[in-house]
């Protein structure tokens, strides 16, 4: 059983059904400053009937030490903050106002470049030889459903905020409305551009965004530059996401649906910094099956 103590961090409903994968039970207790010692009597029910596996301390301010105390004591009752919790068992860095972990943030090292170099050199060959049959018949299919040009241009925003022109398949109808999210059903993508969106295959054409050295294969997606300069106002240390190079698929990307406003760029944020913080071979890899499953699915929007 996990019993999560405060509202500190608020758990949407992938965070729920993540968590209800992994605990036969989950309990969400309130917690006010006078409620430690309500807080701990429901804690030593549960601990006597030997339910209780983990306790999360979800809450803003010092934690009471009526409470801290019983904790400490009960060597059976394992214990640990929002944001180790977050990082541990749903693989994303908590960011808020308060956050004071994010100095340990930084850009890659030469040696991470340049294996994840390697990574995108192979990644690329492979790609076009596998792709090249679906990407020409992509162009079929686009000048047959909606004429115009086959390649979307837009400015995106990378490493250090600097600014460049990412190229994918266009699968919407040209001069639609402007809205910068994409919904369900849009109106505005063409049926195959539908079915582009879906696999992934509107991204084949950044290959030669990572051959310029724009973008590498893995890393956060770029965001439109519009976009950007409107989260850097309103999410907290938006701009850490810039620290690496953007990628065709990231860890966000695998771990969260499509994002359509801006509570869904906060919690694609945390997902990107887990990745600059832990990054590996295992996670760059880790993050390339799950790409694949998702393409092979059709889960994408």
């Amino acid at each position: 059983m996990l019993v999560i103590i405060g509202d500190k961090y608020y758990f949407d409903r992938y965070d729920r059904s993540i968590l209800n994968s992994k605990f036969n039970r989950v309990i969400f207790l309130p917690y006010y400053e006078n409620d430690a010692q309500e807080a701990v009597y429901i804690l030593d029910r549960l601990k006597e009937n030997n339910k209780l596996d983990l306790v999360v301390l979800n809450i803003e301010q010092e934690i009471n030490r009526y409470l801290k105390n019983y904790l400490d004591s009960n060597s059976s009752i394992k214990y640990m903050k929002i944001d180790e919790f977050l990082e541990r068992y749903l693989f994303k860095y908590y960011v808020s106002l308060n956050s004071k972990g994010l100095k340990e943030l930084k850009t890659f090292s030469k040696w991470q470049y340049f294996q994840k170099r390697v990574i995108d050199i192979i990644g690329v060959i492979i790609l076009s030889i596998v792709t090249a049959p679906i990407m020409l018949y992509s162009i079929y299919r686009i000048k047959k459903e909606s004429p115009g040009s086959i390649i979307f241009k837009q400015t995106r925003v990378g490493l250090n905020n600097k600014k460049f022109t990412c190229y994918k398949f266009r699968t919407m109808h040209e001069n639609s409305y402007h809205n910068p999210y994409t919904k369900e059903d849009d109106d505005r993508v063409f049926p195959w551009g539908k079915f582009m969106r879906k696999t992934r295959i509107d991204e084949l054409p950044q290959m030669w965004n990572i051959l310029k050295g724009d973008m590498h294969l893995i890393g956060p997606r770029p965001e439109w530059d519009i976009l950007v300069e409107k989260y850097k106002d309103k999410i907290p240390y938006y701009s850490k996401r810039h620290l690496v190079k953007t990628g065709i698929t990231g860890w966000a990307q695998v771990n969260y649906p499509y994002g359509s406003n801006e509570y869904d760029a906060y919690v694609k944020l945390m997902y990107d910094l887990y990745y600059e913080k832990n990054w590996s071979i295992w996670l760059e890899l880790k993050t390339i099956f799950r790409t694949i499953n998702i393409v092979l699915s059709r889960k994408g929007l």
